[in-house]
Order: structure tokens, then C-alpha cells, then sequence
């Protein structure tokens, strides 16, 4: 006979038990333990179950929640714990056996009713624990977002984010206790937000508008969107390597010689689920590199400090790597013995024993080589000219 499971988490909205279905309420009524953050504690009834306050940082918990193996414990979460919330956490953490989730509905969902927007045509992002920078993609005209921020003063600091990225005309909905009888809903612009006491818990509707640049979705940003100190893959040839290295939804690629980090960043980009390692050697770089990251919004990139191939040993295995910088014959040696058979591998070359490498390479594992030459017009004089840039190479092949 399969073992009932020791742990139920239930989503408790802000009108706490009377918002409950029967199955939540059964599962309550046989608690011998309770635990959650105060705020959920509070919303209860009188009970006979021991009560235990979730303890900050979340991650505390989880030991102290495998401690009460063997009793029947409740754990309380906001709306559907599995939508941002602590559920996956919990399921990471224990057996499936032993837990099971009674959702509620979502802020997401309350938010999106209470807009009349469709869920589904709505981006719904977490903010609570991560910095606002993570908007910075979806900052477009007809885009509508539902962001939970982490508390009141978080709303303030949202307008001044949007006025600063050039977003001031945005149309805010500011949600407070939804779904509770504490319910208060403020529409206003991002540009008239003023510091107030907006109560947690609190998310805001968002329908970004305003002069701000918008980030395009095909490969090849405009130059001036990234922060660099003249290094950097230009967006012409940045669009036909990203191209070439062709990322795939939750692939991961190694960004070798990452300057300032353009190329990761773009590959993190293109998916939501696809990761990055950009590895280099300069220190001042990989503060660039940060920068550029999290100035637009990408959480997925892990920057390695130090001299490839020296730091790619021990690495996570790669689906595709880029070579921008470096290229050596003992850099594709050792590539050759670190990764695995089908990895994409492409690199870019501008001096003659670069080219020399890379067309030896071609000759003996196949794949493409490119040769790209770009030129921009110029003024010459009172007259206009083509400029050349470095004629690059670039081979690209599987291993």
C-alpha cells in the first residue's frame, strides 16, 4: 500500500482560509504542524496544529521543515506555489512521495482577471527576489506584463527603472492584497508614481510605453546598446555568428574570449531557457561583461575570470562554443579533447595566422568557412566613401 504523503503545500490567498476549496480545509483540519512566513500564519483561524514560522533566508527552512518527518505538516504558500513560488523548491528537495500541492489561483491569474487581459498573451515575471533589470526585454509596445515585486517601496523604484530606460508613459496598475479585504488597485503612469506607502504583497500591471529603445529580437543589437571598450564583435558580423552558432531553446554555450560579452549575451537572448559561460581573461572585462548582462536583464550568464584553455577543464559540457579571441592551434587541441562528439564550434580570425589555422582546421574537419568583408559609408571630405572594416574568417563545424 503506497504511503500517504507527509507534506501538503497549500496556496492561501489573501482571503486566507474562506478562499479555501474542502480538500484545503481537510488537509488543515489534520495538521499536526503549520509552517509558513508570518504573513500566512496571520491569516489563519484558531487551530491546534503547532505553528512554525518560516525563517528567513527561505533556504533555512528546508532543514528545519525534513526535521518534522514522520507528522502530518502543511506548508502555506501564496496562490499556486509552483508559480514563482516555494513549491518547486520543496519538490526539489524531498521525494515525490512525500509531498503533494493544493493550489489556489495565482496573483498572476487574479491580476490578469481583474485586467481583463488574457493569461496567455501575458508576460508574468517574478521580481520579488530579482533585480528589475529582467524587464528590460519585454519593454515594448503592445506588450502587456504582470511583475511581483517584493514589497510597497518596490513600486517607486519600478517608475524611476521605466523613466530612466525612457519608459515614463507606461500605464501601471499597482495591486495591493489582491483577492483580500484589503484589495486597493491604483492605475497611474510610470512617470507620476510618487514614494508612497503601497502595502505588501503587492504586483503591479504593466503596458510599457514611451521612446525608450526596444531591444529587436532578430541577432545583431545595435553596437550602442552594449557598454565597450572598442572590443566587441560588431553587429553585422555579431548577426552571422550568432547565426552560425545557431542556439537551441535550453542549450548551453562556452563564449571564449568574451570582451564584452556581446555574443553570450545575444545567445541568452534568443531563448529564455538557453544558457551561457563567457570566459576571459582581462578582469576589467569581466566587469564589462557583468554590466552589459545585467543592464539587459539576462540572469543566465556564468563569467569565468581566467586564460582559456587553462579554465575550460571542469566546466559543464557545452552544445556550442565560440571562439572571439585567442585562437590558437593549442586552443583547438585541447577543445578537441574536452568536448564531446557533435559539439558546434565556431571562430572568427583577422590576422593571417589565425586565417592560416582556421583554413587547416577546415581542411581537416570539414564544416564552413566564411570569409566576410564589411564596409560602411564614410565621409570623405564633402563627399561620402566606403570605410573597410578587418576582413574576418570564420569557420564553423562539429567535432
Amino acid at each position: 500500500m503506497t504511503k500517504a504523503p507527509w507534506i501538503t503545500i497549500i496556496g492561501l490567498g489573501e482571503d486566507g482560509p474562506d478562499g479555501l476549496p474542502p480538500a484545503s480545509h481537510k488537509a488543515l483540519a489534520a495538521a499536526e504542524v503549520i509552517m509558513a512566513p508570518r504573513r500566512h500564519l496571520s491569516l489563519l483561524a484558531e487551530t491546534t496544529a503547532r505553528l512554525i514560522e518560516w525563517p528567513v533566508p527561505f533556504s533555512d527552512g528546508i532543514g528545519l521543515l525534513a526535521s518534522l518527518r514522520g507528522q502530518k505538516v502543511v506548508v502555506l504558500a501564496s496562490g499556486d506555489p509552483f508559480w514563482f513560488g516555494a513549491g518547486s523548491v520543496i519538490a526539489r528537495e524531498f521525494e515525490a512521495g512525500e509531498w503533494r500541492c493544493l493550489p489556489a489561483p495565482s496573483t498572476f491569474s487574479r491580476a490578469a482577471s481583474h485586467m481583463g487581459w488574457a493569461i496567455d498573451q501575458t508576460i508574468c515575471l517574478g521580481l520579488h527576489a530579482a533585480p528589475l533589470t529582467r524587464l528590460r526585454p519585454f519593454l515594448a509596445p503592445h506588450l502587456q506584463l504582470v511583475v511581483l515585486l517584493r514589497d510597497g517601496d518596490a513600486v517607486h523604484a519600478l517608475a524611476q527603472y521605466l523613466q530612466g530606460e525612457g519608459f515614463g508613459e507606461s500605464e501601471l496598475t499597482v495591486m495591493e492584497a489582491l483577492g483580500g479585504p484589503r484589495e486597493k488597485c491604483t492605475s497611474l503612469r510610470a512617470d507620476d508614481v510618487q514614494p508612497r506607502a503601497f502595502q505588501h504583497p503587492v504586483c503591479v500591471a504593466l503596458k510599457p510605453k514611451g521612446a525608450g529603445a526596444v531591444l529587436p529580437v532578430a541577432a545583431g543589437l545595435p553596437d550602442a546598446i552594449f557598454e565597450t571598450d572598442g572590443v566587441m564583435t560588431k553587429r553585422p558580423v555579431r548577426a552571422v555568428t550568432l547565426s552560425s552558432l545557431a542556439p537551441k531553446p535550453g542549450e548551453l554555450l562556452w563564449d571564449i574570449g568574451g570582451g564584452s560579452g556581446s555574443i553570450g549575451i545575444e545567445w541568452l537572448l534568443a531563448h529564455r531557457a538557453c544558457r551561457a559561460i563567457s570566459v576571459e581573461p582581462r578582469a576589467d572585462r569581466v566587469r564589462l561583461i557583468e554590466h552589459n548582462a545585467a543592464a539587459l536583464g539576462v540572469d543566465r550568464l556564468r563569467v569565468v575570470h581566467g586564460e582559456a584553455p587553462d579554465v575550460l577543464t571542469g566546466l559543464p559540457s557545452p552544445d556550442a562554443v565560440f571562439i572571439g579571441g585567442g585562437i590558437s592551434a593549442e586552443m583547438m587541441d585541447a577543445l578537441v579533447g574536452l568536448l564531446p562528439a557533435g559539439t558546434r564550434i565556431v571562430a572568427n580570425a583577422v590576422t593571417l595566422e589565425a586565417e592560416r589555422l582556421l583554413a587547416e582546421t577546415h581542411a581537416r574537419k570539414g564544416g564552413e568557412l566564411l570569409r566576410i568583408d564589411v564596409s560602411t559609408a564614410q565621409p570623405l571630405g564633402a563627399k561620402t566613401a566606403w570605410k573597410p572594416s578587418y576582413p574576418l574568417v570564420q569557420w564553423s563545424g562539429v567535432l
